[in-house]
C-alpha cells in the first residue's frame, strides 16, 4: 500500500484551534486540520509553512511537535506529522476549503472529523489533560 507523508497544523489562538472543511473529493464536507503533502527535500516544518501559505494565505510559526498519526485509508496509508502552530502574519483566508471554524480546545468533537484527524483530536485532548 502506498504511503503518503503529510503534515498538519494545529493553529491555536487562545483556547481555540482552527479547523477546516474539505470542499472536494471522497471526504467532501468532512473536517480536518489544515496542511498537506511534504515535498521532496522539505522538512515537515517547511512543508507546513508552505502549505498554510498556499491554502490559507497566512504565515505561521511552527511551535512544537504534537504527534504523528499513522492511518490506513482504503486507497493508501497516511503518515501525518502534526504540530502546534500560531499565525505570524496574514488573515486565515480560505483558498481551498469550503468552511472553517475556531473550535474550543475543550469541545473539539462538534464537527465530523476525517478518520485520521480524530486521532489528532485524541492527541490534543491527551496533551491538555
Amino acid at each position: 500500500m502506498k504511503t503518503i507523508k503529510v503534515v498538519a497544523a494545529i493553529i491555536r489562538k487562545e483556547d481555540c484551534v482552527f479547523a477546516t472543511q474539505r470542499g472536494y473529493g471522497d471526504y467532501k464536507d468532512w473536517w480536518e486540520f489544515p496542511g498537506g503533502k511534504v515535498e521532496s527535500g522539505e522538512t515537515p516544518e517547511e512543508a507546513l509553512v508552505r502549505e498554510i501559505k498556499e491554502e490559507l494565505a497566512s504565515d505561521i510559526v511552527v511551535e512544537k511537535y504534537l504527534t504523528t498519526v499513522e492511518y490506513d485509508y482504503p486507497e493508501f496509508h497516511l503518515s501525518m506529522a502534526c504540530y502546534w502552530c500560531s499565525v505570524k502574519s496574514g488573515k486565515l483566508t480560505l483558498l481551498e476549503h469550503e468552511a472553517a471554524r475556531w473550535l474550543p480546545l475543550d469541545d473539539l468533537r462538534q464537527v465530523n472529523w476525517l478518520p485520521a484527524d480524530v486521532k489528532v483530536v485524541e492527541a490534543i485532548e491527551k496533551s491538555m489533560s
